[in-house]
């Protein structure tokens, strides 16, 4: 990470305001260690991951409200082995009062383990309303998905979110990370041109390790040739540094037009430690003022 390099005043006043942020049901000794770093009423995403039960993934979001944050649990359709499962967990949400607000994502499985094929699926259950949500968010993808095609990934953004508008919901889109901001403002603008008017969190990875960056961009199809690697700040032949999204982020407000994109936000994916992301943020915030 290069401390030198800063970013218009407009990333901090703008598109870093109400950040989000994300876990893992593994990480409360984490969040519990940085929670004075992080502003109270932070939205704190907490994922639905293969090695994690129910029990864990509940225990996490009441650990985020316990701490003062807004905890938004992932629902994996696809890891759903049945409509009893998904009402067994959202019955759990609704007891603990972390119900408001949950992110619905379709799953890594190939095959469904249950009844849903996809995020889309869920959403249309009617359970979510049935046990208090009334925020639900969806995946983005401004680079594509190693597994999904194109104008599938478009239909099935298009139709989520005239579910989440046509529901008893407000809502918004959470986007894959990427280490390029023009291709982010590129898929943005064919978002709002697509009718999608939801607001976005544009996906950033928070500083970590160049080879644990990279290991995640592998799996997620993201794009590291040698070119966008420069222009993010890090070396491909150097993979034991550490790297932060300064540079990322000051492209993306260059670039960042309202009257076209939309309502924009940054949600960090915290690669490297919740305590390490959030006071990198203080940090880049207080040197973009």
């Amino acid at each position: 990470m290069n401390p030198a390099v800063t970013a218009p005043a407009a990333v901090g006043t703008a598109l870093l305001d109400d950040f989000s942020l994300e876990m893992t049901g593994k990480d409360v000794p984490a969040l519990q260690e940085a929670r004075d770093s992080i502003p109270q009423g932070t939205r704190i995403n907490v994922t639905f991951l293969a090695g994690e039960d129910h029990a864990a993934r509940l225990a996490a979001a009441r650990a985020v409200r316990r701490c003062g944050f807004v905890p938004v649990p992932h629902v994996s359709a696809r890891r759903l082995p049945s409509r009893a499962a998904l009402e067994e967990f959202l019955a759990g949400l609704a007891a603990d009062g972390t119900a408001d607000n949950v992110f619905v994502v379709g799953g890594d499985p190939a095959r469904p383990e249950g009844p849903y094929e996809d995020a889309l699926a869920v959403i249309r259950t009617g359970l979510l309303e049935r046990y208090g949500v009334r925020h639900v968010g969806i995946s983005g993808y401004p680079e594509g998905h190693p597994a999904i095609t194109g104008p599938a990934l478009w239909s099935a953004l298009t139709d989520k979110a005239a579910a989440i508008g046509t529901g008893p919901f407000t809502g918004d889109v959470i986007t894959q990370f990427g280490f390029d901001a023009q291709p982010v403002l590129d898929w943005l603008a064919q978002v709002r041109a697509r009718g999608v008017d939801l607001p976005v969190r544009i996906g950033v990875p928070g500083p970590a390790g160049v080879r644990r960056l990279l290991g995640y961009a592998t799996r997620f199809g993201i794009s590291t040739s040698a070119s966008v690697a420069r222009k993010y700040g890090f070396s491909l032949t150097n993979l034991m540094g550490t790297t932060g999204p300064d540079r990322f982020l000051r492209d993306l407000s260059d670039g960042y037009d309202p009257a076209r994109h939309g309502t924009v936000k940054v949600h960090f994916y915290t690669f490297g430690g919740l305590r390490t992301t959030a006071e990198w943020i203080t940090d880049f915030q207080r040197r973009t003022r």
